[in-house]
C-alpha cells in the first residue's frame, strides 16, 4: 500500500449521503427479541633542476562511474478481496442463499393481511425485516421493498415501507421489508458503498422460498432512494427478480455520490481493507466497476421509475440518466414524472403511484409464467 491511514482520519475522509427521506410515521418498535570519505595525503614535491628523466609509460587512468541512486520501484497495491467482492462483477460471481425465515413476532392482523416481525439469516448475519402476508390459501408472489435513507437513531422496522406494503399486501402479494445490516435488530456487517444492503435484499428474496406460502418463483423489487440505489444494483446482479420499481432513486452512478455508504458503522479495524479503500476508490477504474449504471446490459427485467417533478434530494436528472441508459441499451423502462411532487409522494400523486406499481407488479410479477 502506498500508505497507511488512521481510522480517524479515515473517517474523517468519507462522506456518507445523508438524502432523507420523508419517511412515514413509523411503527411501533419492535419488542425485545426472545469489524565518509576520508581526506586524501597532501604531497609537497622536491625540485632537482640537475636530474635527468627518463619517460616512461603511464598507464591511461581508469575512472569508474559515480554510483547513482536507482529509486525502488513502488508496487500497484492491491485490491483487498472484501473492496474486490463489491464490484458489480465481484457482486455476480457470489452467491445469495438465504435461509429460514423466522416470525418473532405478530403485529396486527387486519382484515386483509397479518404483519409480522420477522429475522433471516444474510451471510454470517441475521437481519431483521416487517412481513405482510395476505389472507388466502397462496402461494403469494413476493415483493422485497428497499427503504431509503433514515438515520439510525431514527430507523424502526417498517420505515418508509409499511404504506406501500400495506397497499400491495391488499392486492395479493406478500411484501417482506429488510431493516438492512447495522438498522433495528439487525446485525452490523461490512457495508462498502452500501453493497452491503443489497446483499441483505437479494438473501431476503432467496429466504422466501422457505415459506410455504410464498412464490420464490414469482419476486419483484420495489426501492426508495437509498433503496433505490440498492435495487438498482440487484438489477443488474440476479435474475430472479421478475420486475424493478425505482421510486426516486440515487443516481446509480457512483461518481455522483462518490463515498456514499463508504465504510460500514460496525467499527472496522482491518487496516488493510482500509488502506485499500482509501487508496482504490480514487482510482477510476473501481470506481466504473461500482457503478451499476455501466453494466445495465445485465438487465434481465422490465424497470419502472417514478420522479417527483421538484424532488431536491434524488433530483430528476439521475432518474433520466437511468432511463436513458436503459433505453439505449435496448431493456423496457417505463418513466413517470409527478408535477408537484418532491422526494415522499403525498396526495393524488401517491395514489396513482400506487396504482401504476400494483399494475406493473400484477403483470410482470404475478401474472409471471
Amino acid at each position: 500500500m502506498p500508505f497507511k491511514i488512521f481510522p480517524v482520519l479515515f473517517t474523517n475522509f468519507l462522506i456518507v449521503f445523508l438524502g432523507a427521506c420523508a419517511a412515514p410515521a413509523p411503527l411501533p418498535p419492535p419488542p425485545p427479541t426472545a469489524v565518509a570519505i576520508l581526506p586524501s595525503a597532501t604531497h609537497t614535491a622536491t625540485y632537482t633542476p640537475s636530474a635527468t628523466f627518463t619517460p616512461t609509460n603511464t598507464p591511461t587512468p581508469t575512472f569508474m562511474p559515480t554510483p547513482t541512486n536507482t529509486p525502488t520501484p513502488t508496487a500497484t497495491p492491491t485490491i483487498h478481496p472484501d473492496l474486490e467482492g463489491v464490484t458489480i462483477e465481484g457482486l455476480r460471481a457470489r452467491e445469495y442463499r438465504g435461509g429460514p425465515i423466522r416470525i418473532t413476532h405478530t403485529i396486527t392482523t387486519t382484515d386483509s393481511y397479518t404483519r409480522y416481525y420477522i429475522t433471516y439469516p444474510s451471510d454470517d448475519l441475521t437481519v431483521s425485516a416487517l412481513m405482510h402476508v395476505p389472507f388466502g390459501k397462496g402461494p403469494f408472489p413476493v415483493i422485497i421493498l428497499n427503504h431509503g435513507y433514515i438515520p439510525p437513531s431514527q430507523f424502526v422496522t417498517g420505515s418508509d415501507t409499511w404504506r406501500a406494503a400495506d397497499i400491495l399486501a391488499r392486492n395479493g402479494f406478500l411484501t417482506i421489508s429488510p431493516d438492512f445490516r447495522g438498522l433495528a435488530r439487525s446485525d452490523d456487517g461490512l457495508n462498502l458503498f452500501r453493497t452491503g444492503y443489497m446483499i441483505d435484499a437479494l438473501n431476503a428474496a432467496a429466504s422466501a422460498r422457505t415459506l410455504p406460502y410464498a412464490d420464490a418463483k414469482r419476486i419483484g423489487m420495489w426501492g426508495h432512494s437509498m433503496g433505490g440505489g440498492v435495487t438498482t444494483r440487484a438489477m443488474v446482479v440476479s435474475p430472479l427478480i421478475k420486475a424493478h420499481v425505482l421510486y426516486a432513486p440515487v443516481s446509480a452512478d457512483v461518481r455522483t455520490r462518490r463515498f456514499t455508504g463508504g465504510f460500514s458503522s460496525g467499527g472496522q479495524t482491518d487496516s488493510d481493507l482500509a488502506d485499500s479503500f482509501y487508496y482504490w476508490t480514487r482510482k477510476p477504474e473501481i470506481i466504473d466497476a461500482v457503478s451499476p449504471i455501466n453494466y445495465f446490459k445485465y438487465v434481465t427485467a422490465p424497470v419502472q421509475i417514478h420522479i417527483g417533478e421538484i424532488d431536491t434530494t434524488t433530483p430528476p436528472l439521475w432518474s433520466e440518466a437511468i432511463r436513458d441508459e436503459l433505453q439505449a441499451q435496448g431493456k423496457q423502462v417505463a418513466y413517470f414524472v409527478y408535477p408537484r411532487q418532491a422526494h415522499a409522494f403525498i396526495g393524488n400523486g401517491w395514489t396513482l403511484f400506487n396504482q401504476r406499481v400494483v399494475a406493473f407488479f400484477d403483470k410482470y410479477v404475478k401474472n409471471a409464467k
